[in-house]
């Protein structure tokens, strides 16, 4: 088992403070639900986390490797932005041959959302599609720890409990940190929850704490 350690993250932009000492682990097996309102940042998080932003200070562990950028987490940490980054011009398959194992790859060849796709270009896809190939090539990655930031945008109802389901499979053999503003998103694939607001992370024992920071109505409790 390994343990992704983040601790004394800070960030400010213009003198105003984002992030405030955060604390985080998450161990392989684990699948830790991000919370927080648009702005809260949560992405800002995520990226220090993988290496792809600075901050005033952090220090983020691996297993044993001290993760200073997104060189030093090359086959530990992998992060799926909000943005797409797939390719233009690239025929689905020829990405997942590119970039995943001979195994992994038989393996996606066969999942019933990926099959129609496989022919297409990214250019050809819609923003569903996108994001579905992009959560496949990330999750099934040789990274111990995904960072998935806000995944299930543009994801339909059905497409959300798929992939819910598909991570929780994964789980045993990979640590999980998925953020999302919206608490349904996040509650059913997740071990354990943290919520981010004004600059600090606290973790949610109990569902009523939700209640308490507005992301749950009382009645659905």
């Amino acid at each position: 088992m390994k343990t992704l350690h983040i601790d004394s993250v800070r960030k400010s932009y213009q003198n105003k403070v984002i992030l405030s000492d955060i604390y985080l682990a998450c161990k392989t097996g684990e699948i830790v639900g991000l919370l927080g309102r648009n702005g809260s940042g949560k992405s800002t998080l995520l990226k220090i986390i993988f290496g792809s932003e600075r901050a005033d200070n952090k220090f983020v562990r691996a297993g044993d490797r001290i993760i200073r950028n997104i060189t030093d987490g090359r086959n530990l940490v992998n992060y799926l932005p909000q943005d797409n980054f797939l390719p233009r011009g690239v025929r689905i398959r020829t990405l997942f041959e590119l970039f995943l194992t001979s195994k992994m790859n038989r393996h996606i060849l066969e999942h019933e959302y990926v099959q129609p796709l496989l022919n297409k270009k990214n250019d050809e896809l819609s923003g569903g599609e996108k994001r579905i190939v992009e959560i496949l090539l990330l999750i099934h990655s040789n990274a111990d720890f995904i960072l998935l930031d806000e995944p299930f945008n543009g994801l339909s109802p059905k497409l959300c409990d798929y992939i819910c389901e598909y991570i929780k499979q994964l789980a045993p053999t990979k640590g999980f940190i998925i953020s999302d503003h919206d608490y349904t998103n996040i509650i059913n694939p997740s071990d354990r929850i943290v919520v981010l607001k004004d600059g600090y992370l606290r973790e949610i024992k109990d569902k009523a704490e939700l209640v308490e920071l507005g992301y749950l109505l009382e009645s659905h409790l």
